[in-house]
């Protein structure tokens, strides 16, 4: 738009021009582009845009209530409108197409007997409408000049009461919109004579014969206005034209009344030229017409059968939709009681199971699925709780008995300064005062780090960790402990049991092979450095001790592996992973530390256990040990933050067992097979254990 264009921004509107019209401009012509003063600006249009939406009328009404309506009442409605308008299309269908065949049936028939009923016309009007002629009596034949004049009418069919019956033509002199050679359809009327008394006819003819001249004339027009043709016509066979003025002047002829009648029943009419048969030159037209009762009173027929199997189709169709419908939304029902069960509480309810090919039985399998993953964290939810109340309450406890200890030796250090002895009597209070703070100073550091690991904090997972070194060292540190225990280092294989329960680990005395991964050094330490405190703790000193290092490859991810709960089934699902990556070399190679001891161990229902917070198999004895009962639990959070997995399980013969498996790297796949036994290290692996232990001196403590 140029700048001579531009939008008013104010003024008032001239005297005379409408609200909201334009401005005329100095030329007299209204500016293109111009805006009303007042129009709504920006702001209230975004005013009015914001504005919620109001519900109309349908929605208010109609479909609320429609939406009340059930389900099963819907189905059953939308069943019966279907088969409704399916029968109504159905019966239409057929009787358009039977109308339209025996339509064509007709139009072969004139077609095909035209020039046959033209020629035998005078013979078929002569016939006895009573005796069989095949069918050619119905036939009406009308003949015309090349002007359109109507000729004469050969052939009329004639009902039983001597009435006449002919097609409504165009008028004399005229063909209308009718074409040659293509059929049409038009209705029909009824000609009707009776018989008139003379004395009636005198009385009534009181003009004499002009009279009775203009009532036959009257009569005359109005059977051409009606039928297309005039009483002539039915005389015209005889060259008789002048009858009814005849008739008029004869005063003892019988005198007779026309009644013309329209009828419904329509007729077919097919116009053909007329031509000579010696010269070929086309004479007039012949106008060739059969009635069309036959057709409609098929079609009518075949109607009123198809609306009753219509009707009937549809009550059947109804009451097989309603218990169809019944059946099939029967498990939705079921579905519902099972929902309300369980708001009720009872979360152990399942959904009637069905084939999951079908909408209801793969909506079953959701929702079962769905209702056992919230039962399942409803229990961790609970336990989770009850973990969290125990974890506190243990907490409160395990502090408390220090701060009693502290307090109590305080009050008696206060009690007894006066008496003679006191400094000796004081160190002694001191003393207990430095152990009970002592052991509430590794309790609250045991609560601080764990709660690190529970944020994620407080390990850096970017070193490279000798796992070897740090193994080997904490047996160190067990046999300096416990001179009198014997401590065997090995390494793992997966062999089959012998009496068919599967596979299992086997120790295999020798030296540890080097094992390096990524993680942090100083927490794998103190998770091996817990393990060993607790055999020092718990076990005899003289019970013997396996510890054993190897990597085996395992066709489970680390994030899987890491969730799953520290439990002996868990255990034979590793060794199954295990086995299928040995033969398939897949997977995820995986260091495995092993400390078995033969001491008195633990309960099965206990060792899952023993990995949650405070929790001792005997807290007195923890206590004299040095104990806090947060090792294990720290132990865990820790391998798991690796992505890891632990495991307590039993020991054949007596004792526990402690698993740990940690990741390494993915599995390469080999250019050659490997040989010897399956799950045995290879020659590379041997040759890396040779020599790679290193000098115990060169270790720290």
């Amino acid at each position: 738009m140029s700048s001579g264009n531009q939008q008013p921004t104010g003024g008032a509107t001239p005297t005379g021009t409408p609200a909201g019209a334009p401005q005329p401009s100095s030329t007299g012509l209204p500016q293109q582009g111009t805006v009303p003063p007042f129009a709504p600006s920006s702001a209230t249009a975004t005013a009015t845009a914001a504005a919620p939406h109001r519900p109309n009328w349908f929605q208010r009404h109609v479909r609320r209530r429609i939406d009340a309506v059930p389900l099963s009442t819907k189905l059953v409605a939308c069943i019966i409108v279907l088969l409704t308008i399916g029968s109504f299309a159905l019966s239409f269908s057929i009787r358009q197409l039977v109308s339209n065949y025996l339509l064509e049936k007709i139009d072969k028939q004139l077609s095909n007997q035209s020039e046959l009923v033209v020629n035998a016309a005078d013979i078929l009007a002569k016939t006895d409408p009573s005796q069989s002629s095949f069918g050619l009596n119905d036939y009406y034949v009308q003949l015309r000049g090349l002007d359109y004049k109507i000729v004469r009418v050969p052939l009329k069919p004639t009902s039983a009461n001597g009435s006449s019956i002919a097609p409504v033509l165009p008028a004399d002199g005229s063909m209308g919109s009718v074409e040659l050679g293509v059929p049409f359809t038009t209705t029909a009327v009824v000609t009707t004579e009776t018989p008139v008394s003379q004395n009636s006819q005198n009385g009534g003819n009181s003009n004499g014969n002009g009279g009775n001249s203009q009532s036959n004339d009257a009569q005359n027009s109005q059977n051409n206005q009606n039928d297309g043709q005039n009483s002539n016509d039915q005389d015209s066979q005889s060259g008789q034209n002048n009858q009814n003025s005849q008739n008029g002047q004869s005063g003892t002829q019988g005198q007779t009344h026309v009644t013309v009648t329209k009828i419904n029943s329509p007729w077919r009419v097919l116009v053909l030229p007329i031509v000579d048969k010696d010269t070929g030159a086309p004479t007039g037209y012949a106008f060739i017409g059969l009635p069309l009762k036959d057709v409609v009173d098929t079609t009518n027929t075949l109607t009123r059968y198809s609306a009753m199997v219509g009707i009937a189709v549809v009550l059947l169709g109804a009451v097989i939709g309603t218990l169809l419908v019944q059946t099939t939304l029967t498990p939705l029902k079921r579905i519902e009681k099972t929902a309300a069960k369980i708001a009720a509480g009872d979360l152990s309810q399942r959904v009637p199971s069905a084939p999951e090919n079908t909408e209801v039985g793969s909506l079953a399998a959701s929702l079962n699925a769905m209702l056992t993953r919230i039962e399942q964290s409803f229990h961790e939810q609970q336990e989770t709780t009850e973990k969290m109340k125990r974890f506190v309450s243990d907490a409160s406890h395990e502090l408390r008995t220090p701060l009693a200890a502290i307090h109590g030796y305080a009050e008696l250090y206060k009690m007894q300064r006066e008496f003679p002895g006191a400094l000796e009597r004081a160190d002694e209070s001191i003393e207990h005062i430095e152990a009970s703070s002592a052991r509430m100073t590794v309790l609250v550091e045991d609560l601080l780090s764990l709660a690190r690991l529970d944020e994620g904090r407080g390990i850096d997972l970017t070193q490279q960790v000798p796992l070897t070194s740090i193994v080997s060292d904490a047996a160190d540190d067990l046999h300096a402990l416990d001179p009198e225990r014997g401590i065997r280092e090995g390494s793992l294989e997966l062999r089959h049991a012998q009496d068919g329960s599967g596979s299992r680990f086997a120790f295999v005395e020798g030296t540890m092979p080097q094992v390096t991964l990524t993680g942090d050094g100083s927490r794998l330490r103190q998770v091996v450095t817990n393990i060993v405190g607790n055999i020092h703790r718990y076990t005899p000193a003289d019970s013997p001790v396996e510890v054993s290092v190897s990597v085996l490859p395992a066709s489970i991810s680390p994030e899987s592996l890491s969730r799953m709960p520290a439990t002996e089934a868990s255990m034979r699902h590793l060794v199954e992973a295990i086995e299928v990556g040995q033969s398939m070399q897949v997977g995820m190679n995986y260091a495995i530390i092993r400390f078995v001891d033969h001491g008195p161990g633990v309960p099965e229902a206990s060792r899952s256990q023993i990995f949650e917070r405070f929790y001792t198999a005997d807290p007195s004895r923890a206590r004299l040990k040095g104990g806090t009962g947060l090792g294990m639990a720290i132990a865990q959070s820790v391998v798991k933050a690796h992505r890891g997995f632990i495991c307590a399980t039993g020991t054949d013969g007596g004792g526990l067992t402690l698993t740990v498996v940690l990741p390494i790297a993915p599995v390469e796949p080999r250019v050659a097979a490997a040989t010897g036994m399956a799950g045995t290290v290879g020659p590379t692996d041997d040759a890396r254990r040779k020599g790679a232990k290193p000098d115990k001196k060169s270790r720290a403590r």
